[in-house]
């Protein structure tokens, strides 16, 4: 089975600049099946302000044959290395929806046996240029609910100019999760992110999305000065 990543680490420019331009492959790197350099925007900011493009922090998401090769690379690679002194967290595949380039996806679906248990959330999109006011303005106040939920632990959106974008979330349950998801929480305006999928169902913003639904088994180091971002996971060595 393979096992998915996601990594937050504060970089140099220089190191954040060819990570994005010539991210790790699976050609250089034994073990990776794929990888999505980005960096990590404040939901919900404004859309000019220096926190929605934060050169310096950057985010991954990849995929691997296996832990030994997450294992390799971050002890042996020297981006490996370097991201290493961040946090990231391991992921087991359960769902996707919809579909996107570059990653192998399991074919079938998985649900964690326990409703309360913690979840993690990742959708990666390429835009439609055209279309990115009409996203900007139907996805901002998706950010905030997600960002606001009582039920998210954490959560952050990426950017890779000038096509991929990203969100990353934390769910304290799938119960919560599923409920933020259908407009069925107990916040103010709870349908928002049911709205902008009906609205993106009408007229699609991207040419290729998937929303792909994770078990956390392990966490690694810390972010912003914050462990255990994932409940009831221990803090892995």
């Amino acid at each position: 089975m393979t096992v998915f990543t996601f990594h937050l680490a504060k970089l140099t420019v220089k190191t954040s600049i060819k990570a994005l331009w010539s991210p790790p492959a699976p050609a250089n790197v034994p073990g990776l099946i794929h990888a999505e350099c980005m960096t990590s925007m404040t939901l919900g900011s404004a859309i000019f302000s220096p926190s929605r493009m934060l050169i310096r922090h950057m985010a991954v998401f990849a995929q691997w044959v296996d832990e030994a090769a997450v294992d390799r690379f971050l002890q042996q690679d020297d981006f490996g290395k370097t991201l290493a002194t961040g946090w990231h967290t391991r992921l087991v595949y359960l769902r996707q929806w919809g579909a996107i380039e570059g990653f192998v996806v399991p074919t079938h679906s998985h649900e964690v046996d326990d409703p309360e248990a913690p979840v993690v959330a990742v959708t990666v999109a390429r835009m439609r240029l055209f279309q990115v006011p009409r996203f900007i303005r139907w996805g901002r106040p998706v950010e905030k609910l997600v960002r606001d939920h009582p039920g998210a632990s954490f959560a952050l959106a990426a950017i890779r100019l000038p096509r991929t974008v990203s969100t990353f979330s934390v769910w304290k349950s799938q119960k919560e999760m599923v409920a933020m998801v259908y407009g069925r929480s107990a916040v103010p305006q709870p349908k928002r992110h049911a709205h902008a999928m009906q609205e993106r169902e009408r007229k699609d913003f991207h040419f290729q999305f998937t929303t792909l639904r994770f078990k956390p088994i392990a966490e690694h180091g810390s972010w912003e000065g914050r462990t255990n971002i994932i409940p009831g996971l221990t803090q892995g060595k």
